[in-house]
């Protein structure tokens, strides 16, 4: 993290990018005196360089004419931050399809191995003899030398290796996995054709110690594939783990004396195996690998996971994670603060009350102070639903008091809060935050939310995103899929939007709900789902719960005080949650945290 303490004492703080090499360029306030770098041991700084303002612009200009537009305008508007991300997006961001540029201009020599793990490396033959050549070849310029590798063919042994650490056997779905691997050994499954960064066992081996799984990232058929901390949801329905990575016979025990099956399944069921176990994983966030191979299909991953039972749902064909509703369904109180607008509330009412389909809601409106006649009387119609509680609360807008106002006076095990501006579309929306919610290792769910034309408004919520926190994949088609495909399916992140937010009631009140002293507006969702998260509670962000929302159109953008408001609860964000912002798990350190896509720094 660099910091630049300015003449008046305040001071601006940016996260720099991770992997083994990086450059960041950023632009500095005109009044800095002082620059200040907070890093790990082992940083090195290589280099300092100055670049000139109208450099940049004339840069900008050259790439993006338009960004540079847009970057004028924020100039001179005044708005320092924009204008600042708005360079950085056009000059110091590379699209993910750069990458095998972007990996050049980072390349360093290989590590030499710190560990004394013996690693035990499992290739099955399919019959591609330069495929499998091109493997062991990875294998034998490894700096990491303490491996050995067994060839598994479906039938008997054809020849010996010249390399005494590569023995051939038969396989086949008699063979047991514990049969392969020594009792000191850490297994790591390649497929022919996969090509070991030459200290990709030396990083893996040393990532190991005290961890029953450790992985990297890879570049599978020229794409790269930068992977989030440990997600075990994502892990198990979205398959992301891929290879490389190094388990202990500990994470795989329960399925050490089992056949292994057919050849051709080995990769998948190895693969929902890992996720399924249990012990400590780490993930270290640089590519080791070139890897081969299709992704699995989708029919072919959700039958391996029933075989291996899993519950699971098929959503549009993709399997998702099915988790149980509690029977009888649990009691949902629906809180929502509003104020005027009648447009939103009848919409949004109606969408709670009668395009849900769900058993059991309550729903508590906490209306801060509406002066429009036409929303009064609509009130009073609310009323005549035994199922509506209207709270008064005319005091100035505090989101977190009203929130937590409107959550001490409902009934319901089950907390969903919802902004005003939100519109149901689909009548399965609250089950499915609802079964995501009772999981008791979950804290906070979130939902898929759109624009009105259709593009994403949500899809969880990256911290140090934008300096603070911010949506990923923001203003992208409705249906991207996301790196890594995850936002086909239900997985981990760091936080979710209160503008829908589900969690047990008992779990709220654990964290003392939001935080109206500190973040009274803004970033309160965030802070309550990171507390959530230092408790152990994990925060969840399903696409089966998917609503249209109109961001904040009730408020309006931030300007003047409002805006000098935000930022000071920004900064106060900022110093509460340092250590997240310095790394989001779910979100890979070589992307940007300047741009709200999935470009690389």
């Amino acid at each position: 993290m660099l910091r630049a303490l300015r003449r008046d004492g305040s001071a601006q703080e940016f996260v720099l990018p991770g992997g083994a090499r990086a450059r960041w360029l950023g632009l500095l306030p005109p009044d800095t005196a002082e620059i200040r770098l907070a890093a790990p041991p082992g940083f090195v700084l290589d280099r300092v360089a100055r670049r000139s303002e109208a450099g940049l612009l004339l840069e900008c200009l050259g790439k993006r004419p338009l960004r540079a537009v847009s970057a004028l305008y924020e100039r001179v508007r005044g708005d320092a931050r924009r204008y600042r991300d708005t360079l950085r997006g056009a000059c110091a961001v590379t699209p993910l399809t750069g990458y095998p540029g972007w990996a050049a201009e980072r390349a360093e020599p290989p590590a030499a191995s710190t560990s004394d793990r013996a690693v035990r490396v499992v290739v099955p033959d399919r019959g591609d003899a330069a495929a499998l050549r091109r493997t062991l070849a990875g294998l034998q310029a490894q700096t990491h030398p303490l491996w050995a590798a067994s060839i598994l063919a479906a039938g008997a042994d054809r020849h010996a290796e010249a390399d005494p650490r590569v023995v051939r056997c038969a396989g086949g779905s008699d063979r047991a996995l514990g049969d392969l691997v020594g009792a000191d050994e850490a297994l790591c499954l390649l497929e022919p054709g996969d090509v070991l960064a030459p200290d990709a066992l030396a990083h893996l081996a040393a990532g190991l110690d005290g961890m029953s799984l450790v992985y990297g990232d890879e570049v599978r058929d020229g794409a790269p594939r930068l992977k989030p901390d440990w997600s075990p949801d994502l892990a198990l329905a979205g398959g992301y783990l891929g290879r490389p990575w190094l388990a202990t016979r500990e994470r795989l025990c329960a399925i050490l004396d089992r056949p292994l099956g057919a050849l051709a399944d080995l990769g998948l069921n190895l693969d929902i195996a890992l996720a399924r176990g249990e012990g400590a994983v780490r993930h270290v966030p640089r590519v080791l690998a070139r890897t081969v191979g299709a992704p699995v299909p989708d029919a072919s991953r959700a039958a391996a996971l029933r075989r291996s039972g899993v519950a699971i749902v098929e959503r549009g064909g993709v399997p998702d994670l099915d988790w149980p509703l509690p029977e009888p369904a649990p009691l949902v109180s629906i809180v929502i603060p509003s104020r005027d607008r009648l447009d939103l509330i009848t919409r949004v009412c109606r969408g709670v009350l009668h395009e849900t389909a769900y058993p059991a809601i309550e729903l508590v409106l906490v209306d801060n102070g509406s002066t429009d006649p036409a929303v009064r009387a609509h009130y009073e119609t609310l009323r005549a639903d035994p199922r509506v509680t209207i709270l008064s609360d005319p005091a100035p807008f505090n989101f977190s008091r009203l929130v937590n106002a409107g959550v001490a006076a409902s009934r319901g095990a089950v907390v969903v809060l919802l902004n005003n501006d939100i519109a149901v579309l689909e009548p399965g929306w609250l089950e499915a935050m609802v079964r995501q919610a009772s999981r008791p290792e979950v804290g906070a769910v979130g939902a898929k939310l759109l624009y009105g034309d259709g593009r994403l408004q949500h899809a969880g919520v990256v911290v140090g995103l934008g300096t603070r926190a911010g949506h990923i994949l923001r203003r992208r088609p409705g249906d991207s899929p996301g790196h890594l495909d995850r936002l086909r399916v239900a997985h981990e992140v760091s936080a979710v939007t209160a503008a829908c937010l589900a969690v047990t009631r008992e779990k709220y009140d654990s964290v003392g709900g939001f935080d109206g002293e500190a973040f009274p507006v803004d970033f309160n969702d965030v802070d309550f789902c990171l507390r959530l998260g230092a408790c152990g509670y994990r925060t969840m962000w399903t696409p089966a719960a998917r609503l249209a929302h109109l961001e904040s159109v009730s408020r309006g953008p931030a300007i003047g005080a409002a805006r000098a408001r935000f930022e000071a609860e920004g900064d106060r964000f900022a110093a509460r949650w340092r250590d997240v912002i310095r790394h989001d798990p779910f979100y890979h350190p070589c992307l940007s945290l300047t741009t709200f896509g999935e470009d690389l720094e």
